[in-house]
């Protein structure tokens, strides 16, 4: 920021020393009353520019690092900024303005945009888990040191002040080539790094490197990824369920072996058979992956897309001598479901549209052929005319479903519109008639349900001529259906 062609620095300009460097930093400083106030790490130089308080040694060094390095080089935006300081120790840093913020790592916010920085630093396993772990921070630590500790190549790149990529691990390469490699034996000594490199694979669509597969089965078989909190695996696979490419996700997991510990309720359903008149991909984990790729092109939305992760996992406890059919497998994965949100956390929201979505996915799919109570019952166990929106999350869910085999990735999904039909048709029965006409306590829903059903009988074309009578037969409501 300039105000009346005077340029402000901020902290950044440790890592150059100078005047002359100052211009290449800004500073906002506060407004009020026609006065500027400035931080307190700065102090005015010849009454026109400020400067930093207790200015840096020769040694000090600021490096942007991480992600921020590896976006830039993408060409994508990037909203974290993290940084490294070499050659400092906490109490320069804290002279200087610097909030700690690090309780076992040396972390400090700038003062101004907040941004972490943190001392260069080496670190040592001390014990199983993503926790245990020994830091030592030190001026005499180097940019490479602190680089060598990071998970991947192209994580660990620096930028300096000038521009300069520093990559001492060849960063740069395997970004290109779309290969995701660890920078060193220690990546084992971290097993949410096997979540992270999945997840990465997920976003572009990189292959993960044949020695760090290699490792990441090596902590599996160790029981790495036994030590890893429920918070922590949830945290990393809903932002991998949010990348482009969240099959991905799920193969790499698979292929280091990691899938069946967290996850083997998904794990199982690989290599179980279905009909392949209906399934020609024939293989359920497959069609899972399918689904995967198709939900995620109709929607970013994290929820439907854990609800088509989970719809079908009610066939991996079919046993073997009924396959490739699996009845009612809708309502044995609820279980399965209800396990797997307790063991992770998983919020309230997503289980229960994941519940939803697999005990009535194949309801959605048989509407042409559903009498039209089934309809009604079917939207009021959706609850439907009270959360809409979650109606609309199980329609998408459904679709990518269908549409999750192979030869049907492009095949209309007309179940869909009609469901939709049928909520719109049974919405607009006022339910404030019912009651102007007398109607009182249960008997108000029961009318309710009458009229409903009457309409959809009316004005719902049916593929089965015969079928508005038999709608008809049964109009008693039964609120437990």
């Amino acid at each position: 920021m300039h105000v009346g062609k005077r340029f402000y620095p901020h902290p950044r300009a440790l890592s150059q020393g100078g005047e002359e460097s100052l211009k290449h930093s800004r500073v906002r400083p506060t407004h009020h009353s026609g006065t500027l106030h400035f931080p307190k790490w700065c102090v005015m130089v010849r009454g026109t520019h400020p400067t930093l308080k207790n200015h840096k040694k020769p040694t000090m060094q600021i490096y942007q690092v991480g992600g921020a390095v590896r976006d830039k080089l993408l060409g994508i935006p990037c909203q974290d900024q993290d940084w490294v300081v070499v050659g400092a120790s906490p109490e320069e840093l804290l002279a200087l303005g610097y909030t700690r913020v690090g309780k076992d790592f040396p972390v400090f916010l700038h003062a101004v945009t907040h941004e972490e920085y943190a001392l260069a630093r080496t670190e040592r396993k001390t014990q199983p888990g993503y926790t245990g772990f020994e830091v030592y921070a030190s001026p005499d630590v180097t940019l490479k040191d602190d680089l060598r500790r990071r998970d991947l190549t192209i994580n660990a790149m620096a930028e300096d002040a000038a521009g300069n990529l520093m990559d001492p691990f060849n960063g740069l390469a395997d970004l290109r080539a779309g290969v995701l490699r660890h920078v060193s034996p220690a990546f084992v000594e971290d097993p949410v790094r096997i979540l992270r490199v999945a997840r990465f694979a997920a976003r572009w669509n990189f292959r993960v490197a044949e020695e760090t597969l290699t490792l990441m089965k090596e902590m599996v078989h160790q029981g790495e990824v036994d030590a890893l909190v429920a918070e922590r695996v949830w945290q990393e696979t809903v932002r991998a369920l949010g990348e482009p490419h969240p099959d991905v996700f799920i193969q790499v997991l698979r292929d280091c072996g990691a899938l069946a510990r967290i996850f083997p309720e998904i794990d199982r359903l690989f290599g179980i058979p279905q009909p392949p008149q209906y399934h020609p991909e024939v293989d359920t984990g497959q069609h899972l992956l399918l689904c995967l790729q198709q939900a995620c092109q109709m929607t970013k939305d994290t929820q439907i897309l854990f609800a088509v992760l989970t719809h079908d996992v009610g066939k991996g406890t079919t046993p073997d001598d009924q396959w490739p059919h699996h009845i009612e497998h809708e309502t044995r994965g609820i279980p399965l479901i209800e396990d797997l949100c307790i063991r992770y956390r998983i919020p309230t929201q997503y289980r229960d549209l994941a519940i939803l979505v697999a005990r009535y996915h194949s309801h959605c799919h048989q509407a042409e052929e559903l009498k039209r109570k089934t309809l009604l019952k079917t939207l009021q166990h959706l609850d439907a005319f009270r959360r809409p929106h979650r109606f609309a999350q199980f329609l998408l869910a459904c679709e990518a479903d269908s549409r999750g085999r192979l030869g049907f990735e492009n095949r209309p999904y007309p179940q869909a519109d009609l469901f939709r039909r049928a909520f719109q048709i049974a919405s607009q029965v006022d339910v404030t008639t019912i009651v102007a006409a007398g109607f009182q306590g249960e008997a108000i829903a029961e009318e309710l349900y009458r009229r409903r059903l009457r309409a959809l009988a009316q004005q719902l074309k049916s593929h089965h001529p015969n079928q508005e009578v038999s709608n008809m037969e049964d109009t008693h409501w039964n609120p437990n259906l």
